[in-house]
């Protein structure tokens, strides 16, 4: 395998969020959770860190933090939109490597963001993500738990929020088990493009799967291009979308600091 190629880590972080309003400065351990997302981009290794958000509260809050901040407009529909227009601002070179992470994963392993670079640089699609196996019954069931099915070579085939793929014979004998020999994949949200790329997806029309499944990646097969797929190398923890999950993340960075 190839070293990781130099890649820029760039973090849409939009101020008001519906569910959890203020969520980029809301506190984790103290620190505003965008900070941390941001750190972890840092520890993996990233030339450039940059996170691209709607409102100034945000740049302020990440002065002096070796983070760069690019302010954007308000009204774009999504992270990838929002990424795009960074590009265009900041004037990266269409073979930047960009690894797009969520501004709401706290606790992204840094190896997994060094590996959807590093699954973009040995592939020849123009995107990359990662996945996950899928663990239990009541996940795939989970219309909030996204699955992807792959080919042969790696390369998505469908994203979904419905049961993917369908077992006939050992759903219709218990639908409380997965069968081993079928593979279960849950999508995980983060994806690697070169900014020439990102900005041409982002000029993309939405298509019809897109505003069916609410799932802004199908837009990309759609138009027909490829997303490579890796299986993470570290679990990635849930992310924050809800009071209830800031609260179960503080428990959990409580967990893991040592003990005196």
């Amino acid at each position: 395998m190839s070293d990781t190629p130099r890649f820029i880590v760039a973090i849409p972080a939009r101020y008001g969020s519906t569910r959890l309003p203020g969520k980029p400065l809301r506190l984790l351990g103290g620190r505003p959770l965008i900070a941390h997302v941001a750190q972890h981009a840092l520890d993996a290794g990233a030339a450039r860190t940059v996170v691209a958000t709607d409102d100034m509260r945000v740049v302020e809050a990440l002065r002096g933090s070796g983070v760069e901040a690019c302010l954007t407009r308000a009204d774009h529909v999504s992270g990838s939109d929002r990424l795009a227009e960074c590009a265009e601002r900041l004037h990266w070179p269409d073979d930047a490597v960009v690894v797009n992470l969520q501004g709401d994963e706290p606790f992204a392993p840094p190896a997994g963001i060094r590996a959807v670079a590093q699954a973009l640089a040995e592939h020849d699609a123009p995107m990359a993500t990662l996945a996950a196996p899928i663990q239990s019954a009541p996940q795939l069931f989970d219309p909030n738990c996204v699955k992807v099915v792959c080919d042969a070579r790696g390369r998505a085939l469908y994203f979904s929020r419905a049961p993917l793929p369908w077992p006939r014979d050992a759903f219709a004998r218990d639908r409380d088990a997965l069968p081993d020999d079928t593979p279960f994949l849950r999508h995980i949200g983060i994806y690697a493009y070169r900014a020439g790329f990102l900005k041409a997806f982002a000029a993309l029309p939405p298509t019809p799967l897109e505003r069916a499944e609410a799932l802004e990646q199908l837009r990309a097969l759609e138009h027909g291009h490829a997303i490579a797929v890796r299986i993470t190398p570290e679990p990635f923890p849930p992310g924050v979308d809800t009071v209830e999950d800031l609260a179960r993340a503080e428990r959990q960075l409580q967990d893991a600091e040592p003990r005196a």
